[in-house]
């Protein structure tokens, strides 16, 4: 084989329980467009122009994922532009009022930068800058 058969993340989808308040913290907390809604799912569909977040609403959660004892979505990672951009994305974070596991701090001695935060249905984001 010569290469990958793939060419990168078309889309992720998250099961949330707060289909809404988890749209507008992509929409109005991280300025992403809606692109579409199924209200029979019910879903909403977001995008940052590069990737695609598919919320599927779930009417009644089990209960929250646990990262270190459930199989499945450890955290979904999004790349900024800037450290500048990082910081901004932390402030409008702790202006929402959403839970930040950590502020921006270096990744492994850097030069990359990453903060980890929790959207309002419970998953775990982690927004990096590469630092080159």
């Amino acid at each position: 084989m010569a290469g990958p058969l793939t060419l990168g993340a078309h889309h992720i989808g998250l099961s949330v329980a707060r289909l809404e308040e988890t749209a507008d913290f992509f929409t109005r907390v991280l300025g992403w467009a809606e692109v579409r809604r199924d209200d029979s799912y019910p879903a909403i569909f977001v995008s940052d122009g590069v990737v695609m977040v598919s919320l599927w609403g779930v009417s009644e959660p089990a209960q929250a994922f646990d990262r270190r004892h459930n199989i499945g979505l450890h955290h979904a990672a999004f790349r900024v532009s800037s450290r500048e951009a990082l910081e901004q994305v932390h402030g409008r974070i702790v202006q929402a009022g959403l839970l930040v596991e950590f502020a921006p701090e270096l990744l492994r001695g850097g030069p990359a930068l990453h903060m980890m935060c929790y959207e309002p249905s419970g998953v775990r984001i982690e927004f990096i800058w590469p630092g080159v």
